[in-house]
């Protein structure tokens, strides 16, 4: 516990340490218009020359403080009126062919210039609200959050607002309005908003605010100007529904069976005052998101996927503190399911992995005072096996998953200084017998007055309740102090969690029994010179050991797992080229869980590696990337070979189309092999392991409101044992006593493609229609030639699934106005 007394220490220095000298910040009073304005990208409104200028941008990149050129200047205009916020401008460029244009998609940025309005309504230098159009009038929308790093995007956020566009011979124009439905703030009589404003110019490499940012300084909100004195304005009544009907037409190739499924059910956000909102799903429908990106799993640790259910994904950002919160737990991959057990008379008929959702909810804000508040809540069905007497063909239901309750709740107050403390609770109640799990974590995050230094951290407790009647309590914490602001920069860190302690029922868990520590420390270029424009390099440094020493032969002083360290580097070029490199090492490690079986360890040799990876310019209509990597080491003197290699062609501003392979070979690679429960003995191979991966992603936009996408993906990886042996009680490998029998060959393979259309024919409604393919096996027959294993997989029968889903959005004050009006 020296470490925490340290940081204890550190805490109570913390504000009398130096910071730097802040750049000035601007101030504008916001002006008010009673009317509304036409948005049609014009700015032919009288409302528009009554407005204050927003203008004399200064660069971030690639020249930091360079003010924009004359002939390139930004004009933006800001206005407000009970309804909501205008936002215009002219952007100018000495020619038409300077701008940068690409149908992508909303929230893609691609290859666009872009310019973008950033609103910190509570004026708390932590939390804000940012709208984004291109030249040709797509949108993106993100909330930003704070992290260790300063400030985090989040743009699964999407609100509904209006824009648009117009490219002009001397550049672009655009209008946005932003409705109070759209953003969040306090209730002050007269408010004083933080503002910054971004434009990207794509084929300079130039990225600009008007409020300007030092690069070395931590965050980008704490940096931003203020527009002052937006008076008497009140959020409206937020009630919006999102009623949606879908239909899916599904065939199983395997076992031969189609079905046809309509859904029906409907999203509703409500605004319980002007800083919370309540979200609610309805018997939710995410059959079309994305096929996860399936791949064969040698290691001992359960594969993480990505999130892609949009309920999950939007707005989330509180409850994403403390880490305890993997939101595909519910419902997807949830860690509790009993065996299925049954008689040689029976067969299995049907055993689902999934358990579908109910409802889900949340409750999140803040208020004027800067408390955050978020709720989250969701039910899922109890889940059932279904047996068939092989004789009568009686067919019977056995319960594998109950009715489950999941639940998280998070506090999170804001302090001066770009600081915070906050309070996180996850739950997960199962009816029945079953156990239940609760997580508890109190985290802070400290800065000092100039912004220069940090300190922050966490305690958490978990508790499993009901496993034989008995309750197991665990604790973990986390703690780290550095210099977050200037050229160079240093953070310490020690992360600890006891050998009983669980946080995976809601969270994402591998292993707990550990203490990891280390520092980090990296240095930056940020002014052109030579032959770059930014350059960074940094070092990593780290040593982890067991908490409780494993019992397993009374050897207490086997507590050492590992020691390591690398260094990286990665450099801008002056031709908007992008390279760098990694170099790690890695000391003998001691890996207690390869073994599979608690209290065992394998001891493994050191290893080195080398990384390189290069990007070209991604402005260019033809673009491509690539990478290597080489590495050396272990018990076997394994040697590793990675490639790495992506091309983009932008035919037109509609269509484009991505490939990106990969390819890992390892030769002589130590892993676990089987188990014999006769014998208990666990078998390790030297094995050669090769995975390649193959993804084409093709883009056709008829409009910035309808598109087509396709995206088909190949995994193919080859597990080829070459010598099998025995883990010996010490955690060394040896010639084993009985020789395994088995077949330890692996042959696995995942196909999937998804193809989209999607069209928002109305504002915020949106109708698609989805194709998707996929399928996949694991068979112990090699197959050395890439293009027939290819054509194996394609041929063999596979699932898919054609559906329609139509979400119509209403938003019950326009929907009010829409009657009065046909009314008169």
């Amino acid at each position: 516990m020296n470490f925490l007394k340290t940081a204890a220490i550190a805490i109570a220095l913390l504000y009398t340490l130096p910071g730097f000298s802040q750049l000035q910040k601007k101030k504008i009073a916001a002006k008010k218009v009673a009317a509304s304005l036409k948005i049609d990208g014009v700015l032919d409104d009288l409302a528009w020359k009554e407005a204050p200028l927003f203008d004399t941008f200064v660069e971030l990149r690639p020249v930091p403080f360079r003010k924009e050129l004359p002939e390139n200047r930004t004009e933006v205009y800001i206005l407000y009126s009970n309804e909501g916020i205008f936002v215009g401008g002219y952007l100018h460029e000495q020619k038409k062919d300077s701008i940068a244009s690409e149908l992508i998609g909303r929230d893609g940025f691609g290859n666009n210039d872009f310019i973008g309005v950033v609103f910190d309504t509570y004026n708390d230098k932590l939390n804000g609200f940012e709208y984004f159009v291109t030249p040709l009038g797509e949108q993106m929308d993100a909330k930003v959050s704070p992290n260790i790093n300063g400030n985090s995007e989040d743009f699964s956020w999407n609100a509904v607002w209006q824009s648009a566009c117009r490219i002009r011979q001397d550049g672009w124009t655009f209008e946005m309005f932003i409705p109070y439905a759209a953003i969040r703030f306090g209730k002050k009589k007269i408010q004083d908003w933080g503002l910054n404003i971004i434009r990207r110019r794509q084929k300079s490499g130039q990225q600009l605010f008007w409020q300007p940012l030092d690069p070395t300084a931590n965050g980008f909100l704490t940096q931003e100007g203020f527009l002052t004195g937006i008076e008497d304005i009140k959020p409206p009544l937020r009630l919006q529904l999102s009623p949606y009907l879908s239909t899916y037409l599904n065939h199983n190739g395997v076992d031969k069976k189609s079905e046809v499924i309509v859904n029906g059910g409907m999203d509703v956000k409500y605004g319980l005052n002007q800083a919370f909102t309540l979200d609610m799903t309805l018997i939710p429908d995410f059959g079309q998101v994305q096929t996860d990106n399936n791949f064969l799993n040698l290691s001992p640790f359960e594969q993480r996927f990505n999130e892609n259910r949009t309920f999950f994904t939007e707005g989330t950002e509180l409850f994403s503190k403390g880490n305890l919160f993997y939101s595909r737990r519910i419902g997807i991959d949830p860690v509790y399911k009993r065996g299925v057990s049954f008689d040689t008379s029976h067969t299995l008929i049907e055993d689902p992995a999934q358990a579908k959702i109910i409802n889900a909810t949340k409750i999140s804000g803040r208020t004027q005072k800067g408390l955050g508040v978020g709720i989250l809540n969701a039910l899922t069905q109890p889940q059932y096996a279904i047996l068939q007497n092989k004789v009568t063909g009686e067919k019977s239901k056995l319960e594998t998953m109950p009715l489950t309750n999941y639940n998280i709740f998070v506090l999170d107050q804001t302090l001066k200084h770009n600081s915070s403390i906050s309070f996180v609770n996850t739950n997960v109640w199962r009816s029945g017998k079953d156990y239940d799990a609760n997580v508890s974590s109190a985290l802070f995050d400290f800065n000092d007055k100039k912004n220069m230094w940090n300190i922050g951290g966490n305690i958490s407790v978990s508790n499993i309740m009901g496993v034989d009647n008995k309750s197991v309590t665990g604790y973990a914490h986390s703690v780290y102090f550095g210099k977050t602001s200037g050229r160079f920069n240093f953070s310490f860190f020690q992360d600890l969690s006891n050998k009983r302690y669980d946080k995976s029922d809601l969270g994402y868990f591998t292993n707990n029994n550990s203490m990891d520590q280390g520092f980090w420390m990296g240095y930056n270029w940020n002014k052109p010179k030579n032959w770059y424009n930014q350059m960074r390099i940094n070092g990593n440094f780290w040593y982890g050991r067991l908490v409780s020493p494993i019992d397993y032969l009374k050897r207490k002083s086997l507590m050492y797992q590992n020691l390591g360290g690398n260094i990286n580097g990665n450099a801008q070029t002056k031709k908007l080229q992008r390279i760098g490199f990694s170099v790690n090492v890695n000391a003998d490690n001691n890996d207690f869980y390869e073994p599979r079986s608690y209290g065992r360890v394998f001891r493994n040799k050191g290893s080195v590696g080398m990384s390189l990876w290069y990007e070209s310019n991604s402005v260019k209509k033809y673009s491509w990337s690539s990478s290597i990597f080489t590495g050396t080491g272990g018990v076997f003197k394994r040697t590793s070979m990675d490639y790495s290699l992506s091309g983009k062609a932008r035919f037109n501003k509609k269509f484009s189309v991505e490939y990106i392979s990969s390819i890992s070979n390892a030769k002589n690679q130590p892993g676990w092999a089987a188990y014999d429960g006769l014998t208990a003995i666990i078998y390790f191979s030297r094995r050669n392991v090769k995975s390649v991966e193959n993804i084409v992603n093709v883009k056709y936009s008829f409009t910035n409101r309808m598109g087509i996408t396709l995206r088909a993906r190949h995994s193919w990886t080859k597990v080829d044992p070459k010598q099998l042996y025995e883990l010996d009680p010490y955690g060394d490998l040896k010639t084993p006593a009985l020789a395994y029998t088995g077949n330890v060959n692996q042959n696995y393979n995942f196909i999937s493609c998804d193809l989209v259309y999607n069209w928002q024919f109305a504002q915020g409604s949106f109708l698609t229609l989805v194709w998707k393919d996929f399928g996949g096996n694991n068979s112990q027959v090699f197959e050395k030639n890439y293009i027939k294993n290819l054509g194996k997989i394609i041929r063999e029968d596979q699932y898919n699934s054609l559906s329609l889903k139509v979400i119509y959005f209403i938003d019950y004050l326009t929907a009010k106005r829409s009657l009065k009006k046909k009314a008169v």
